[in-house]
C-alpha cells in the first residue's frame, strides 16, 4: 500500500512539531515585544539624566500646583509601574522612594537633606555625576527670590575649580548591598518650587536583571505556560489525538479476533501509516477466518466421512456376517445350490469392501496430493476410444448407442492419460446406470478462447434440481435403491478431484432434451 506524502503520519507529526515550534516562537515574539514596550512605557526618558529631570519638573509643577500635595502618593501613583527607582528628597527631611529599597539610602538620603551644602551639592551622589551649567536642569531658568539656591547653582564648576568646596557627597564609596566596582548612584536632578529648590530626584542603580524578572517574570510564566499548555492542546488533538484513537480501535479489533470473533476488522481509514495497519491486519483477519472456516469444513467433512465409511462398511459386513453364521450352523441342512448362493454373495460383498476401500484410498491421494500428474499431449480421440472399448459390451446388451462429436480444436488435452481416463469411465458408468434400454450416450468435445469442454450426456430421467448441489459429495446417491448395484458412492468426487487437479472444473446439470449432462473444462492445450 503507497502512502502519500501528506498523508503520512511522520510528515504529520513532523509538520505538527514544526508548527507547534512557529506557534512558540510567534508567541515568544509577541512576548518580548510586549515586555519591551512595558519597559519603554516605564522608562519614559532616553537617558537616567533626562529622566530625572522630568521627574523633577513634574514634582514642581505639580507642587507649585497643589503646595499640600501628598508627595508619596502622587509618587506611588504616577511612578509605581516605573522599573527606574528613585528617592524624592525634600529639603525638610521627607524621603519618599517611588519603589521599595533598602532603608540605608533612605536613610542617608534624610541626612544629607539636613545639610544645606551637600543637598544644593552638584556632586549629591559622588564625583562620576552632577549638574552645572548647560546641564539641561530648569534650575537656572528660574528668577532668584529671597532664600534662593545660592549662586553656585549657575557657577558650580568654577567654584570647584577655584577651590570652593561643593560639599562631602552622600556616597562616595560603594552603595549599600553594593560591591566594588558595581554603579553606584549618580544622577539627580533639583525640584524647583517658585524659583526655590524644595527638593531632589535622585536615581539609584538599576533597573538591574533581577528588577526586570521580578517585575515581569509572573506575568511572563504564565503566559509562556499558557503559550506551551495551549499549543500541547493542539498538536495532541490534532495530530496525535486521530491516531491514538485508530490506534484504540486497531487494538479492540485485535482483541476481539483473538477472543474468536472472526468478523472482527479495524477502520481502514485515513490514508497513513495507522490505515496500513488496519489494512494489514484486515488482510491478516480475513486469511486467518478463511482457514478458520476451511478447518470447520474440514472437520465436518472427516466426521461426516467417518459416518459414511462406517455406514457404507457396516452394510457388506453386516450381510457377510449374517451368511457366514448361517453357513457356520452345525444344525443347519443347507443343499449344494443354497451354500454355493451364500458363498457368492459373501464374495460379491468382500468384492465391494475392496471398491469402497480403494475408491476411498484414491480419492484421499488425489484430494491430498499424493500422487504424482503426469503432464502429456492426449488425444481426446482415444480417451473416448477407450471409454466405448469398456462399455461396449453392456450397450450391446442393453441396446444403448454412444455418439463421439469432436470439433475442430478440440483434439488434444494437456494432462495425465490414465486419470482423464479413469474420470471419464466414472461419467459414462454413471449415466449408463440412468439410461433406459435401447437410449443413447454422447461424448462431444468442444473448445472456447481458454478451455476445452468435454461432455458426458445420457438419456435417462435427468436430476431432481434438490439433489444437484451434493452430486459431487462423497457417498451421495440421489437414488438409495443404487446402493444394491456395487457402486461406491465416490466415484462422481473422483471424478472431480482429479478434474481439479488438473486446473479445470465440473459441472453438473440437466439437458434441455432430457437427461442429465455432465461437462469438465479443461485448460487447453499450448501450441
Amino acid at each position: 500500500m503507497t502512502l502519500s506524502w501528506y498523508k503520512s503520519l511522520y510528515w504529520r507529526v513532523a509538520l505538527g512539531l514544526i508548527a507547534f515550534l512557529a506557534l512558540m516562537l510567534a508567541a515568544e515574539a509577541a512576548l518580548f515585544l510586549w515586555t519591551t514596550d512595558r519597559i519603554a512605557g516605564s522608562m519614559p526618558a532616553r537617558s537616567p539624566r533626562r529622566f530625572a529631570v522630568l521627574v523633577a519638573s513634574d514634582l514642581g509643577t505639580a507642587l507649585a500646583a497643589d503646595p499640600r500635595l501628598d508627595i508619596e502618593k502622587y509618587v506611588r501613583e504616577q511612578y509605581g509601574n516605573v522599573l527606574q527607582s528613585f528617592l524624592v528628597i525634600m529639603r525638610d527631611g521627607r524621603v519618599v522612594p517611588n519603589h521599595s529599597v533598602p532603608d540605608e539610602y533612605i536613610l542617608a538620603a534624610r541626612a544629607a537633606s539636613t545639610d544645606p551644602r551637600t543637598f544644593e551639592s552638584p556632586r549629591f551622589f559622588g564625583r562620576r555625576g552632577g549638574f552645572g551649567p548647560g546641564d539641561g536642569n530648569p534650575a537656572r531658568r528660574f528668577d532668584r527670590g529671597p532664600g534662593s539656591v545660592p549662586n553656585r547653582l549657575e557657577r558650580g564648576p568654577e567654584r570647584e575649580r577655584d577651590g570652593g568646596d561643593p560639599g562631602p557627597p552622600i556616597f562616595s564609596g560603594p552603595p549599600p548591598d553594593e560591591g566594588p566596582g558595581r554603579f553606584r548612584p549618580n544622577e539627580s536632578a533639583l525640584i524647583v518650587v517658585a524659583g526655590m529648590a524644595e527638593g531632589r530626584v535622585a536615581l539609584l542603580p538599576g533597573p538591574t536583571y533581577r528588577d526586570i524578572v521580578r517585575a515581569f517574570g509572573p506575568s511572563m510564566g504564565l503566559l509562556a505556560g499558557g503559550v506551551l499548555t495551549v499549543g500541547a492542546v493542539v498538536v495532541a488533538l490534532v495530530v496525535f489525538g486521530p491516531t491514538r484513537r485508530r490506534l484504540k480501535q486497531v487494538q479492540e479489533a485485535t482483541e476481539r479476533l483473538g477472543a474468536g470473533d472472526l468478523s472482527a476488522r479495524a477502520p481502514e481509514e485515513g490514508g497513513d501509516e495507522v490505515s496500513a495497519l488496519a489494512a494489514s491486519f484486515n488482510r491478516m483477519a480475513d486469511e486467518l477466518t478463511s482457514r478458520a472456516r476451511a478447518l470447520e469444513s474440514s472437520d465436518n467433512a472427516r466426521r461426516q466421512l467417518l459416518a459414511d465409511v462406517s455406514h457404507e462398511l457396516m452394510t457388506p459386513l453386516t450381510a457377510m456376517r449374517g451368511y457366514i453364521e448361517t453357513l457356520a450352523m452345525p444344525d443347519l441342512k443347507l443343499d449344494g445350490a443354497t451354500r454355493e448362493r451364500y458363498v457368492g454373495i459373501i464374495t460379491d460383498e468382500t468384492h465391494r469392501m475392496e471398491r469402497i476401500i480403494g475408491d476411498l484410498l484414491d480419492l484421499a491421494r488425489l484430494e491430498g496430493g499424493g500422487t504424482t500428474m503426469r503432464r502429456e499431449r492426449v488425444a481426446v480421440a482415444m480417451l473416448f476410444d477407450r471409454v466405448a472399448s469398456r462399455h461396449e459390451r453392456e450397450m450391446a446388451a442393453r441396446r444403448v448407442r454412444l455418439a463421439q462429436t469432436i470439433e475442430p480444436g478440440a483434439g488434444y488435452v494437456i494432462g495425465d492419460p490414465d486419470r482423464l481416463e479413469q474420470a471419464l469411465q466414472n461419467l459414462t458408468a454413471n449415466g449408463l446406470r440412468h439410461t433406459p434400454d435401447g437410449g443413447q450416450m454422447q461424448l462431444t468435445a468442444s473448445m472456447d478462447a481458454a478451455h476445452l469442454h468435454i461432455s458426458v450426456r445420457d438419456t435417462g430421467p435427468g436430476i431432481a434440481p434438490e439433489h444437484l448441489p451434493f452430486i459431487f459429495d462423497r457417498f451421495y446417491k440421489v437414488d438409495a435403491s443404487r446402493k444394491a448395484s456395487g457402486g461406491s458412492g465416490l466415484g462422481l468426487s473422483i471424478v472431480k478431484a482429479i478434474v481439479e487437479r488438473h486446473g479445470g472444473s465440473i459441472r453438473a446439470a440437466n439437458a434441455s432434451g432430457g437427461g442429465g449432462i455432465f461437462t469438465i473444462v479443461l485448460p487447453l492445450a499450448p501450441t
